[in-house]
C-alpha cells in the first residue's frame, strides 16, 4: 500500500430515511471536502460519475443491517460509505476516500519486530473449553503496558491486528476449530487516526475469516471521548464484518444510553464487579446485565476471574464466557496453539 493512496477515515455521514437528507462532514482541505452538507440524493449525484449514480439510493433501500457504498467523483476520486442502520430511519458511518480500497494488502503493514502478542483463553461457561482468546500486546523489553517511543497509536492498532488475525488462521486451521474468536483492543485515537475498516476488511478477506471472528474491544470511557465519530466508526467496522465488543462494562458511567445506540456483540464485565462475586448486591446487578444483554441479542464475559469456584456462580448468574489466572495466563503464540489442542 503506497502511503500516498492510503485509505483514510475522512468524515463521516448521517443519513435520514424520513427526509431522505444525507449530512456528510468532511475536513476542509482533504479531497472530499467538496461533499460536506447536507443534500438530497438528486442533488449529490451530480457530483458522480455516471456509473454511480442511483448506488447510494440502492444502499439505503432497506432499512437495516450495514450499508457499504462505493463510488466515484466525476474528477476520478474514489470514495466509500461504510456503516449501518442504526434504526428504520436513520443510518450512521464513515467516509473513506482511496482508489484500492478493496486491494489493501496488509503484508504492506509488517509489526516491528520487537513486537509480540500474547494471547489470554476465553473459556466457554457452558462448556469449559476455549472458545476464543484475546490479544495483548507484549514487548521484547518486557514491558506490559508502555511501547517504546517510536511506535505510533495507529502503527500499534494495525500491528496487533494483523498478528491477531494470522495467528486466529492458524488457530482454526490446526486445530479445526471453525467457532474460535479473537479479542483485540483499540482505543478513541485509533478509531479517529486508522484506515481501520479497510484493514480489518484486508485481513477478513486475507485470512479467509468469518464475519464476527475478529472482535474489536472499545472501552466505553474511550468511546464517549468522541461519541458521534466513535459511533459512526464502530459501525463502519461492523459493516466490514468485525465483532464488537464493549469493555470494562460497570465502570465508569457505564451509559445505557450509549449502550443503545453502541451496536455491540458482547459486553465484558469489568474485573471490579467480578471479583465480589457472592454479594448479594453485586450479584443481583451481575445477573441484571447478563439478562439486559441477552435481551439485546449479546454475550457477556466476565473478565479477571482468578478462581475456578467462581465459574459455577457465573454461569448460574448467565455468564457466557470467564477470562482470568483461573483458568489461563497470557502465553505467546505457539503456546497458545498447544495448549488449545491440548
Amino acid at each position: 500500500m503506497r502511503s500516498d493512496q492510503a485509505t483514510q477515515a475522512q468524515g463521516s455521514w448521517h443519513w435520514n430515511a424520513e427526509t431522505r437528507q444525507l449530512l456528510i462532514e468532511a475536513p476542509k482541505g482533504t479531497e472530499l471536502s467538496v461533499l460536506a452538507g447536507q443534500w438530497s440524493l438528486n442533488a449529490i449525484e451530480q457530483l458522480f460519475e455516471g456509473l454511480s449514480r442511483g448506488r447510494l439510493a440502492e444502499a439505503f433501500k432497506v432499512p437495516e443491517g450495514p450499508v457499504r457504498c462505493s463510488l466515484r467523483l466525476s474528477e476520478g476520486d474514489d470514495i466509500h460509505l461504510v456503516g449501518a442502520f442504526v434504526g428504520q430511519d436513520e443510518a450512521l458511518g464513515m467516509l473513506l476516500a482511496d482508489s484500492e480500497f478493496s486491494e489493501f494488502d496488509p503484508s504492506d503493514l509488517q509489526p516491528g519486530p520487537d513486537l509480540y502478542p500474547v494471547f489470554q483463553p476465553i473459556i466457554s461457561l457452558g462448556n469449559g473449553h476455549i472458545a476464543g482468546f484475546e490479544a495483548l500486546a507484549r514487548w521484547d523489553g518486557g514491558d506490559a503496558k508502555n511501547p517504546p517511543n517510536r511506535y505510533e497509536d495507529e502503527a500499534l492498532a494495525s500491528n496487533m491486528l494483523i498478528r491477531s488475525a494470522e495467528t486466529l488462521a492458524k488457530m482454526r486451521a490446526q486445530s479445526g476449530r471453525s467457532d474460535l474468536f479473537m479479542h483485540v483492543n483499540l482505543t478513541a485515537r485509533d478509531l479517529s487516526r486508522s484506515a481501520l475498516p479497510a484493514l480489518v476488511e484486508a485481513l477478513m478477506n486475507g485470512y479467509d475469516l468469518p464475519e464476527r471472528s475478529l472482535r474489536i474491544e472499545l472501552t466505553e470511557q474511550a468511546a464517549l471521548r468522541d461519541e458521534s465519530h466513535a459511533l459512526a466508526a464502530v459501525l463502519a467496522l461492523k459493516a466490514v464484518g468485525a465483532g464488537l465488543v464493549l469493555d470494562d462494562f460497570g465502570t465508569g458511567h457505564s451509559s445505557f444510553a450509549w449502550l443503545a445506540d453502541f451496536p455491540a456483540d458482547s459486553l465484558k464485565v469489568d474485573h471490579g464487579l467480578t471479583r465480589r462475586l457472592g454479594q448479594y448486591r453485586t450479584d443481583t446487578i451481575l445477573g441484571t446485565l447478563t439478562l439486559l444483554a441477552e435481551r439485546l441479542g449479546m454475550t457477556t464475559t466476565a473478565e479477571g476471574v482468578e478462581n475456578k469456584e467462581d465459574a459455577t456462580r457465573l454461569r448460574s448468574l448467565g455468564f457466557d464466557y470467564a477470562q482470568g489466572f483461573a483458568f489461563a495466563r497470557p502465553m505467546e503464540e505457539t503456546d497458545a496453539l498447544a495448549f488449545l489442542k491440548g
